[in-house]
């Protein structure tokens, strides 16, 4: 192949929302004990050369929640999904992780509720019918088909923060106004009733890899959540 082609098919990545493709080939293993202050910094350092847009701190935050979450029997998968709201939604604030590879599979945009903000979220809900998102640490449930395709189902696990999630059908689904189109055009991309919807294109493979017991951490800096979740509190 062609050295243009090649430097073509990487762009088809970027342009979808995926991390930068291969660089994984590159990472070296966590071989500190799991579970530890050193194996978090570690895994901060490999999974950061991939994804050297997200945040040091949500992320150990992110790993944090994840640890708590097998502690307390929670988390079946090797997988963290993290959403940074603090970032626009004109950036690419959603990561998923392997944590058993050390490596980032996707990082693109997603979509926070009408009733959250503009291009920035700044007022979150447990509420159902606020069109608003939740923050928070969550399990993914089973996929299914609804009236926005695939779709996943998510179990907030913070009482009072997110724990209705799963009764107010806030869910990870495709939305064809969550992608860079919208931002060049409107400046922002879309906004939902709450639920975190990513990339038409990338609904199915997002799912299909976090799907049924994985972490996905929410975050956004508010202080009250933050030195009371059981998840992130010593």
């Amino acid at each position: 192949m062609k050295l243009k082609n090649i430097l073509f098919s990487f762009a088809l990545f970027g342009l979808f929302g995926f991390s930068w493709p291969f660089s994984w080939l590159f990472s070296s293993p966590n071989n500190e004990p799991f579970g530890t202050s050193n194996w978090i910094q570690k895994e901060i350092h490999l999974l950061k050369s991939q994804a050297g847009n997200i945040d040091d701190n949500v992320l150990r935050l992110g790993l944090k929640a994840y640890l708590k979450a097998r502690q307390k029997g929670y988390s079946g998968k090797e997988v963290l999904t993290v959403i940074d709201y603090s970032k626009p939604s004109t950036e690419r604030r959603l990561w998923v992780f392997d944590l058993r590879k050390n490596r980032t599979l996707f990082n693109t945009w997603v979509t926070h509720g009408k009733n959250s903000g503009g291009i920035n979220a700044t007022s979150f809900s447990n509420n159902p019918g606020s069109l608003k998102s939740s923050i928070g640490v969550f399990l993914t449930a089973e996929p299914y088909i609804g009236k926005n395709g695939y779709s996943l189902r998510l179990r907030g696990l913070e009482r009072g923060v997110n724990d209705y999630a799963y009764s107010r059908a806030i869910v990870i689904h495709g939305a064809a106004y969550a992608n860079a189109g919208n931002i060049r055009t409107y400046g922002q991309i879309g906004r939902s009733w709450g639920c975190p919807a990513v990339g038409s294109s990338l609904a199915k493979p997002i799912i299909n890899t976090i799907k049924e017991r994985s972490v996905l951490f929410a975050y956004y800096p508010d202080r009250k959540w933050l030195s009371r979740s059981q998840f992130l509190t010593a």
